[in-house]
């Protein structure tokens, strides 16, 4: 087996710790996978990828300030994955009439047209990377992690 953080876990470690460290193990893998693929079949990376599906989820456009709450990045970052998106011809940036310092983000129809191909490959490769699991084990393994996530959502309050 190759190293990862898992391997950081010793059999004497709390299951607590070991859980974690297999959640995220697991999610370095497939984060991994995913974002070679879409340099490979599409010469993108997955910021940009992301950038894209929040778009596309809001086809009025979000502002630079909602992409970056949403994408979980700085300001400037979003403002440097924006640049590169927009040189592509995928995203416009339209000023707001009422506030000249702001803009709304928004998807082109070519920005449209090629997200809708990389999303349907992206589905795909997802489902690839989930086949170890039947549908039965996606299925509990959605409700534990939902019950986890809303104890850590709790937690926050």
């Amino acid at each position: 087996m190759t190293s990862d953080v898992e391997t950081r876990a010793c059999d004497d470690d709390h299951q607590a710790l070991r859980l974690w460290l297999r959640l995220l193990t697991c999610t370095n893998l497939i984060e991994a996978d995913v974002r070679r693929r879409l340099t490979q079949r599409f010469s993108i990376t997955l910021p940009r990828f992301d950038l894209m599906a929040q778009l596309d989820r809001c086809p009025d456009g979000l502002t630079m300030s909602e992409l970056s709450k949403r994408m979980m990045v700085t300001g400037g970052n979003v403002t440097g994955i924006t640049d590169q998106v927009e040189r592509e011809g995928y995203v416009v940036r339209e000023v707001m009439p009422h506030d000249r310092r702001v803009c709304r983000v928004r998807l082109t129809e070519a920005g449209r047209k090629v997200f809708a191909e990389m999303a349907a490959e992206h589905e795909c490769w997802v489902k690839d990377l989930m086949a170890g699991l039947s549908e039965a084990e996606v299925k509990v393994l959605l409700d534990l992690l939902g019950r986890l996530k809303t104890h850590m959502v709790a937690l926050k309050s």
